[in-house]
């Protein structure tokens, strides 16, 4: 009798204890962060999918093109990007450029950047047809929006997340157009694509015609919905080229140059109890895991936001191009984003 008590009396301690726990997260999803299955970047760093690439080419000098499949391979939508881990353990962000209605198939390419950080490097090195590549769920922060007409503007490697963009736009019966610039015609991928689209498409090799002309930007009636992605110099130039009520979107490579010295301040984290020192010459993420080494990341450039977390007090520099107006309210991605002064209070 005594031993079954005792069993019974463990049993209900156990429960108690599961229950208050699912109480606890539910006031606050952030708590504890280790063990977050759903963290507020929206997925689980620890979910990692396995794929077989089935193919690798070169679709233009310098740029390769991965194909991968795989059962486990989760739905996407035109915009979407994935986070590859590379045979090193490095991570980086690549864009799907394939078909979304093909179940379980990925396509990726990765531009090789010689004087880059080296994980393209990397990925011609050593992405060889017939092995495994690691990589997570898709996210989507460059999501096409429905629209009676675009203007699409893609900048060499750029048109990747454009391409299933411009499948989308024709299915629906939209009216586009796309404006496709870069250094040579050898450089630029799915051209043989694009040809199928006939004059919806102006490709322009600067090699033969120069820049871009901005002027179907400029042109844009309201109500257009304008696609960029590409080098910095071409997306701030379609910036300054659209019309008051026409919005752009941006998909970025590298995250917004800073501006001006940087000041060093102090973050407190509100929830652990505990403050951080961010020097001048240092991220507040880095701040941060010197307090909290689980917390999440992942790209540390202001692209994938994992590391995104709420922000308690305090006035945020934000660094990024990621974060919608609302989210930039009560939100900051810790990577690349300041303080605009001497503090912030951060709900971790």
């Amino acid at each position: 009798m005594r031993r079954a008590a005792t069993v019974t009396a463990a049993a209900g301690a156990v429960w108690l204890a599961r229950r208050a726990l699912r109480r606890r997260i539910e006031r606050s999803p952030l708590w504890p962060l280790p063990a977050l299955e759903e963290p507020i970047s929206g997925y689980s760093p620890r979910r990692s999918l396995r794929a077989l690439i089935v193919s690798r080419t070169e679709p233009a000098e310098g740029v390769l093109r991965l194909v991968l499949e795989s059962a486990e391979l989760p739905g996407w939508a035109p915009g979407a990007h994935v986070d590859v881990t590379l045979p090193s353990g490095l991570v980086r962000q690549y864009s799907l450029c394939g078909d979304p209605a093909v179940p379980g198939r990925y396509t990726i390419a990765v531009r090789l950047v010689a004087d880059g950080r080296g994980g393209s490097r990397e990925a011609h090195a050593q992405l060889t047809e017939g092995s495994e590549l690691e990589l997570r769920p898709p996210r989507n922060r460059f999501a096409l929006v429905p629209a009676a007409s675009y203007v699409f503007v893609a900048g060499g490697i750029g048109i990747t997340p454009i391409l299933p963009m411009l499948r989308a736009a024709t299915a629906a019966g939209a009216d586009w157009t796309l404006l496709y610039g870069g250094r040579s015609r050898a450089s630029m991928p799915f051209l043989d694509e694009l040809a199928a689209y006939g004059d919806r498409v102006a490709v322009v090799p600067e090699d033969e015609a120069g820049l871009p002309d901005l002027s179907p930007v400029a042109a844009a009636a309201p109500g257009t919905a304008v696609y960029c992605c590409g080098p910095g110099p071409l997306m701030a130039a379609v910036v300054a080229a659209a019309p008051p009520g026409v919005e752009v979107r941006l998909e970025r490579f590298a995250p917004a140059a800073a501006t001006g010295a940087e000041q060093p301040f102090t973050v407190t984290l509100a929830r652990s109890g505990r403050t951080a020192e961010v020097p001048a010459d240092g991220t507040t993420l880095a701040a941060v895991l010197r307090e909290l080494p689980n917390t999440p990341y992942s790209c540390e450039q202001g692209f994938c936001g994992t590391c995104k977390h709420g922000v308690l007090a305090g006035e945020v520099d934000h660094r990024d191009d990621l974060l919608t107006d609302a989210e930039r309210e009560t939100s900051m991605l810790l990577c690349v984003s300041r303080a605009r002064g001497g503090q912030l209070t951060l709900d971790l």
